[in-house]
């Protein structure tokens, strides 16, 4: 077979494919904070606890690092592009599910299926940007792309609690699920510079129809099978009286758990057969990533990153998640007023904190080779006391300065963070380590944050003192990114010289 010549995209194409993936992110945020503007009036309607509403804000969570590391190796060695395209539709499709359901177990199901469409999404997008932004103007790049997840983070919980106001919270849901469909039609679009150009919409839909539902009952039911089978137990539980909600959320997780294990013990070997023509060639690059990720294990750079990484998602997520529920419940506000007198503060503190994240880490990269980890965890130690400040204060006139603050320092670390790992990983295992690293500060970080302040909640009667927590933990979490910075030039080395050996051999 004939290879391709390699892609050469305009600037003008490059900067589409980063203003979709924005826009796709942004989607992504406003699907993940929907369930956040409403927990007040669901915990009302399902008759739930704090910490149940907080098993609702990490049931996507939970679920999507369990599947982005299969899904980042996955889009590795096939296609990030149909990853992205698939998990969009899934994901918009579960969200708009989320409205019609009539119980806690149902509604936990439907935010799960939501973190698997959205588990491959991050990881693969990231790589794609990374092919086409790079050196300096990579961390600026990522930077622009959380500006989805700034707009998003905040917009979801706004306008989630603005239709959730004035039509209920079930079409909360559903208006937000539905425009997913036609992103996902334009990303399946998205050019690769490293594989085939994309075929014609018509080619794409037709392949949809007709291999679509063949790809789904033969790879993708084995997950809903197990997923089905913990849902119809937890149902059942739920009729006893006597038997905690939780066993029922523990055997869905369960259930679910098998089945992302099975998938992707049958996903793989049919990403690496495809991965090219001739079985040879497909396991020498299978040995190759092998090679890479016992490489990754041994950066001591990552170490630092995946620790402090999971300690500021928790934190950040963790505001996010209550930030709604506190106001209510402290201040007496409506989601909809709070978003209307302190919304355009928090758009601006996370857009300007995510584009001067990254400018600020590019910048300081040019003279340091630090610069992007230092701009990842300085950003926490600043705005620690910032936060502490927005949970205690009571007079509201202090609100809007301390919420611009808290999102622009709390926004300072994506672009950058991401960098640092793309910085020091090989470009072959970009987007699975991406996926590793969203597996395990998701799990160890932001998964546990919800339900942890809602147990604490629980227990104190107090949803302020338990909030406190976040600030806290997201200090430490900055400071221990911080000391990537002793180790961060010789794994930056060690990279370049790998590159160097690699191309002299071939």
């Amino acid at each position: 077979m004939q290879s391709l010549p390699p892609a050469t995209p305009t600037r003008t194409y490059a900067a589409y494919v980063l203003g979709l993936l924005t826009v796709v992110n942004l989607l992504n945020y406003l699907d993940r904070n929907v369930v956040y503007a409403v927990f007040e009036p669901i915990k009302r309607d399902l008759q739930i606890s704090d910490v149940q509403l907080g098993w609702l804000g990490s049931a996507y969570i939970i679920v999507l690092s369990l599947a982005a590391l299969p899904l980042g190796v996955i889009g590795d060695l096939r296609s990030r592009r149909s990853v992205i395209t698939w998990g969009v539709a899934v994901w918009s499709a579960a969200t708009a599910a989320g409205g019609f359901v009539h119980k806690f177990w149902q509604l936990f199901t439907c935010r799960a299926l939501v973190g698997f469409g959205e588990a491959g999404y991050g990881p693969a997008s990231q790589a794609i940007i990374a092919q086409y932004f790079r050196g300096r103007r990579r961390a600026f790049a990522i930077g622009i792309y959380s500006v989805g997840m700034a707009l998003g983070g905040v917009l979801g919980i706004w306008f989630g609690g603005v239709i959730g106001e004035r039509y209920g919270w079930r079409w909360a849901f559903i208006w937000m699920g539905f425009p997913g469909l036609v992103l996902a039609l334009l990303a399946s679009r998205l050019r690769e510079l490293d594989r085939r150009p994309p075929p014609p919409v018509v080619q794409i839909l037709r392949q949809w129809w007709q291999h679509g539902k063949h790809g789904v009952t033969r790879y993708v039911m084995p997950l809903a099978i197990c997923s089905g089978v913990g849902a119809v137990l937890a149902g059942f539980l739920s009729l006893f009286e006597g038997i905690p909600s939780q066993f029922g959320t523990a055997l869905f997780g369960v259930g679910t758990s098998i089945g992302i294990a099975w998938t992707v013990w049958r996903l793989v070997p049919l990403a690496v057969r495809r991965t090219t023509e001739a079985g040879a060639v497909a396991a020498g690059a299978f040995d190759d990533f092998l090679d890479a990720a016992i490489l990754v294990l041994r950066t001591p750079t990552l170490i630092w990153i995946f620790t402090g990484g999971a300690m500021v998602t928790f934190a950040v997520n963790g505001l996010i998640a209550w930030a709604a529920a506190f106001m209510q419940r402290v201040h007496g506000l409506s989601v909809a007023r709070v978003g209307a007198e302190f919304g355009v503060w928090a758009l601006s503190g996370g857009v300007l904190g995510a584009l001067l994240g990254g400018r600020l880490a590019d910048r300081l990269q040019q003279r340091w080779h630090g610069g992007r980890v230092l701009a990842s965890g300085v950003g926490f130690v600043l705005g620690a006391p910032v936060c502490a400040a927005l949970l205690l204060v009571h007079d509201l006139r202090w609100f809007a300065p301390l919420i611009l603050a808290t999102y622009f320092f709390y926004t300072w670390y994506n672009g950058p963070l991401a960098a640092v790992i793309l910085d020091v990983v090989p470009p072959a295992v970009q987007a699975s380590v991406l996926g590793a690293f969203v597996l395990f500060s998701h799990l160890a970080g932001d998964a546990l944050a919800p339900p942890l302040i809602g147990y604490l909640s629980d227990r104190t009667g107090d949803l302020r003192t338990a909030m406190l927590l976040l600030p806290a933990v997201g200090l430490f979490g900055g400071v221990i990114i911080l000391i990537a910075l002793t180790t961060v030039r010789r794994d930056m080395q060690r990279l370049h010289a790998l590159d160097i050996h690699v191309s002299r051999a071939r």
